[in-house]
């Protein structure tokens, strides 16, 4: 009966062409496929490629996106479970404890899990539910019209559908489309390098990820209940490396790169570099502070997930914040009479919370990258902010991993002082 009236208030719109295979991408068509809205799925990647990116952390509210609308099952034995996150500095003196439950209701917490078994986990399940996912389309150009939008890719193919979705990135094509004055990534001045290394027992709390605020460089580590480990590093570089170099450095200059970085820490870092699976190869970090145009004018192309708002991995929340706009979004085509007050109300209902998270995932890459006088006044006042926190039995953390979707309740109405990304557009009904 829901998927009925869900279908009804579709009207005009019968398809949907979503660039980008990822995390949201998947997602969206599965969202959109409850709202009867058909769509195809078109990644640049061919299925299995390598996904860069190693290990990363689905946080619980990313899960719930998930399971708003049933498709949180395929995460069932994905990754592992995390509870909390304990920070230590380089001499491996604790600084705090992060819970990564936040008290939510329904007791769910954070997976830790290889970025490529997200990617297969969702684009498999998408393809149960009946959608077309169409690997090895590298997406170019769109040409819109009164009826509709064409997208072409380079192998010299185009599809057809009423609306757009680009979930392709921080590098978005799409993005540039909607506006080609578009603000380029900001880089972060920290790599990135991890992986698992299976067989190798560390020390450190069950489901506990340890962060180490060290003396020259950020690591962190979590036994797994296979007996590995799971790791990453944030080795600190000033200035951007210019294309080419990082991926110039053999797995010997990164295994002596980390080592000279983590030499007289505390921790199992020097076991853990000489045991992680080669080759090691590391890459550059970037986020987008500020997207001014998520959509295009007339209600045909609108951008989600990291192509809208893409935060460092510092902040953790890069996969759950691409699921949480992947279901809203769904729920505003639903909602709203046309695509351009549907673009414009979803955009109104993600851009304070994910602008927000940017910002918090800048700051805490910073941190990563202190000098020694920074590292003294942020080894004093983080025991201070974790106690604190603490205090409240992780309440302070709801507006970041509480955050709940009923995929059934309709969307709420769009304020009046945002008229001006609202207005026209095809209508839906």
């Amino acid at each position: 009966m829901i998927f009925k009236l869900y279908l009804s208030a579709t009207g005009y719109i019968t398809k949907a062409l979503i660039i980008g295979g990822g995390v949201a991408g998947p997602t969206a068509a599965m969202a959109l496929a409850r709202v009867g809205i058909e769509s195809e799925v078109f990644e640049r990647d061919h299925q299995g490629a390598d996904q860069r990116g190693a290990w990363i952390s689905l946080q619980a509210n990313g899960i719930d996106a998930l399971r708003s609308i049933d498709a949180d099952g395929p995460l069932a034995g994905v990754g592992y479970p995390m509870d909390t996150i304990s920070f230590v500095n380089g001499k491996g003196r604790p600084l705090g404890r992060m819970p990564m439950a936040a008290r939510r209701p329904d007791g769910l917490t954070s997976l830790m899990m290889p970025r490529s078994a997200l990617y297969s986990a969702l684009a498999d399940e998408a393809r149960a539910r009946g959608v077309r996912v169409r690997n090895g389309a590298r997406f170019v150009d769109a040409t819109v019209d009164d009826d509709g939008v064409t997208a072409e890719f380079a192998d010299g193919t185009r599809a057809r559908g009423d609306i757009l979705i680009g979930a392709d990135g921080i590098h978005s094509t799409v993005r540039a489309l909607i506006d080609p004055g578009a603000r380029s990534p900001r880089y972060v001045p920290v790599l990135n390098i991890g992986g698992h290394v299976p067989g190798l027992a560390v020390e450190g709390e069950p489901r506990d990820f340890r962060m180490q605020f060290g003396t020259r460089c950020f690591f962190a580590w979590m036994p797994t209940p296979d007996g590995g480990t799971v790791w990453f590093a944030n080795p600190p570089s000033r200035t951007e490396p210019e294309r080419g170099v990082l991926s110039g450095i053999d797995d010997a200059q990164w295994r002596r790169r980390l080592h000279a970085l983590m030499d007289g820490d505390a921790g199992p870092s020097g076991a853990i570099i000489d045991a992680a699976p080669g080759p090691l190869f590391g890459w550059a970090t970037y986020d987008l502070p500020v997207v001014e145009h998520w959509h295009d004018g007339r209600g045909r192309m609108v951008l989600i997930g990291d192509a809208a708002h893409a935060t460092s991995p510092a902040a953790g929340q890069g996969a759950a914040m691409s699921l949480e706009d992947a279901v809203i979004l769904a729920q505003c085509l639903r909602d709203r009479p046309t695509t351009a007050e549907a673009f414009g109300t979803f955009e109104i209902l993600r851009r304070e919370r994910t602008e927000k998270i940017v910002a918090a995932g800048h700051r805490a890459s910073n941190s990563k990258a202190a000098g020694p006088v920074a590292r003294l006044f942020r080894d004093l006042m983080l025991p201070f902010v974790f106690r604190r926190a603490a205090k409240d039995g992780g309440r302070s953390m709801m507006w970041l991993q509480g955050h709940h979707i009923d995929f059934d309740e309709p969307v709420p109405s769009a304020p009046d002082s945002a008229p001006a990304r609202l207005g026209g557009g095809r209508q839906r009904g």
